[in-house]
């Protein structure tokens, strides 16, 4: 999320001064590309960590400020929620041991975090999305207490104008409004940096836009939110729609997302991609600027191009060209923002080592990707993969091809090719790029998570179920065994300790009825499905009443097939929220003498817990 802005007003004096700076920023850069400024003569790798922090429980433990105090190292800043913490590599220059010493310095630096986090009795797991992440950790107060986060949402609602909509479909289908950003703290990546010569960049980026879809398919680790078997990567269409701001109208038009793949392909420079952003993207965050880049440049210095990098920081390409400084030396890089983190380090490095190779040993004849793709058939095959991940079916340069087959086929080989070609040491070259081809029959971090979720749902309830999932995917990842070698969870019990809370333990696929059924219908139902009590919802979709069969037994009179479920339904109903202490739960269905409570979140019903639950 880069810089925190704590010194900057967001006023409206700030804001103009703001706005030319960003305007002479595009033509500093534009001026230091055609002048030759921008370093040529070095390639360099760098990545950046997202960390997810879990309870021993293995739910969110929202303590990253406290890890981040006593970590004290520049190398580790925060994210959106109080979750996560992000570890920034130092970069290495492409060639002989570089893999192994980005391998290195990413183990250690992710077991400081674990050495550290241990003493505030936390553990770190790498993971796309967090699976025991539950809609109690997505309110405003595990936001991180930084200016920068309660800006980014401050605006977004705002331009907004109303609550954030997610739906997301899959197996299962996810569909709820939500009122801040910080659905986006469920993403957690594994970022890739690549520094690309100013004369190559656009033949590079293009070409990692057409390559984006065949790789992301063979990373895939994000397939559960909430409970719910959604995309392979749900992080893709999760983080779009959690920072979208486009307002849906009556009238067809066009906007383009925030976050996306883009719009088309590029030819000029990369100051263009930089140009249609700015002009379709609103500004977001402002800062105060203490040096003009025009003036700087004039004077002989290399400017940072602050306006600039703070812009672009705001706009989330999956492919996102950034601008940087480092020794001294202005140098352009491609960022690869759509890998998830894990499922283990040695995992990641092999994404790392694949799309690195990729970039680097791009044929000849794909210098020119526009001629060869057309640019909605690698955006059509970017989502399909998101879906589908290494079942996906793509189009290659006019074929119908397998994610699979392009893999290994098509694209193992220029990796293998692009490595040589800067003499990185061949035993890394086979080892890395070894753990893709065998995930290619081996299946990815999303395969292994969906299927033992599955069978772990036939055992126990929901929440039961992703906890032992994020319990074995946590053990797995300290034998940093890549993930196509790991086993299927043995039969697992819950013990009664780890459950506190009714949601923990409430049933949620439940059968409803509403106030103006008939009475014979709501009798059929209930014997159909042998249970003993229903909830009873009015036409807003709120919770009106609970019809139970000890209290139908009070109307045998009544002519059932005349009367209506308002006429005989309990409408002073009990409730609980999920987070209500399953102790607190029990006592008050001692007290009341009933059988079940309705667990609600506001007015709506989103579980019931029975006797037969606790």
């Amino acid at each position: 999320m880069g810089e925190h802005i704590k010194n900057s007003t967001f006023d409206e004096e700030e804001r103009k001064v703001f706005v030319q700076q960003l305007i002479d920023d595009i033509q500093a850069l534009e001026d230091m590309i055609q002048n030759g400024l921008i370093e040529d003569d070095i390639v360099r790798i760098g990545a950046e960590q997202e960390m997810c922090l879990i309870k021993n429980d293995y739910r969110p433990s929202s303590n990253s400020l406290d890890i981040i105090k006593d970590l004290d190292d520049g190398h580790y800043t925060t994210e959106f929620a109080t979750y996560n913490i992000e570890a920034n590599l130092d970069p290495f220059k492409l060639e002989k041991d570089c893999f192994s010493s980005v391998e290195g310095q990413l183990t250690g630096l992710v077991d400081k975090v674990k050495k550290t986090a241990s003493k505030h009795n936390t553990k770190v797991l790498l993971t796309g999305i967090l699976p025991t992440i539950s809609k109690d950790e997505l309110g405003m107060d595990y936001m991180t207490p930084i200016p920068r986060y309660y800006r980014i949402n401050e605006v977004l609602k705002a331009w907004r104008g109303n609550d954030f909509t997610v739906r997301i479909k899959g197996a299962d289908e996810l569909s709820l409004h939500h009122d801040s950003v910080l659905f986006e703290a469920c993403n957690t990546s594994f970022q890739l940096h690549l520094q690309i010569p100013p004369q190559d960049f656009m033949k590079s980026y293009n070409w990692a836009q057409a390559i984006s879809g065949p790789v992301l398919g063979i990373c895939c680790n994000s397939p559960l939110l909430l409970g719910k078997e959604l995309w392979r990567e749900t992080r893709i269409a999760l983080f779009q729609q959690s920072l979208d701001t486009r307002i849906w109208t009556k009238a067809l038009r066009e906007e383009v997302a925030r976050v996306g793949f883009g719009q088309r392909w590029h030819k000029n420079s990369v100051t263009d991609i930089f140009k249609q952003d700015i002009s379709t993207h609103r500004i977001l965050l402002t800062k105060p600027i203490q040096n003009n880049s025009l003036d700087l440049l004039e004077q002989g210095e290399i400017p940072k191009l602050e306006a600039l990098s703070l812009f672009n920081s705001t706009v989330y390409r999956w492919n996102r060209p950034c601008y940087g400084v480092g020794n001294g030396k202005p140098h352009l890089r491609i960022e690869n923002r759509y890998i998830p983190a894990g499922p283990t380090i040695l995992d990641e490095m092999a994404n790392f080592a694949f799309w690195v190779g990729l970039m680097a040993g791009r044929p000849k004849k794909y210098d020119d990707i526009p001629s060869l793709m057309d640019f909605r058939t690698a955006k059509l095959n970017f989502l399909r993969a998101a879906t589908s991940g290494r079942h996906a079916m793509f189009s290659w340069m006019g074929k119908a091809m397998t994610a699979k087959k392009i893999v290994r086929e098509e694209l193992l080989p220029i990796a293998y090719e692009g490595l040589r070609k800067f003499n990185i040491d061949e035993k890394d070259i086979t080892r890395l790029l070894g753990i893709i081809e065998e995930r290619t029959k081996g299946g990815t971090g999303a395969e292994w998570q969906i299927n033992n979720f599955s069978e772990l749902r036939k055992q126990m309830k929901l929440d039961s179920a992703i906890v032992q999932l994020t319990r074995s995917m946590y053990k797995n990842q300290q034998t940093n065994l890549p993930v196509h070698q790991w086993k299927p969870i043995d039969k697992m019990t819950e013990t009664k300790e780890s459950f506190h809370r009714v949601g923990q333990i409430m049933s949620t696929k439940l059968l409803k009825l509403y106030e103006d059924d008939y009475a014979n219908l709501a009798l059929a139902i209930m014997k159909w499905n042998n249970i003993h009590h229903i909830p009873v919802e009015n036409g807003k979709g709120e919770l009106a009443g609970l019809l139970t069969w000890s209290h139908i037994e009070k109307f045998e009179q009544l002519d059932k097939k005349e009367a209506r479920v308002s006429d005989i339904m309990v409408k002073n109903v009990i409730s609980v929220t999920p987070r209500t202490e399953i102790e607190a739960a029990t006592k008050m269905m001692e007290k009341h003498q009933i059988g079940c409570l309705p667990v609600c979140v506001d007015a709506h019903i989103v579980g019931i817990i029975s006797k037969k639950d606790l």
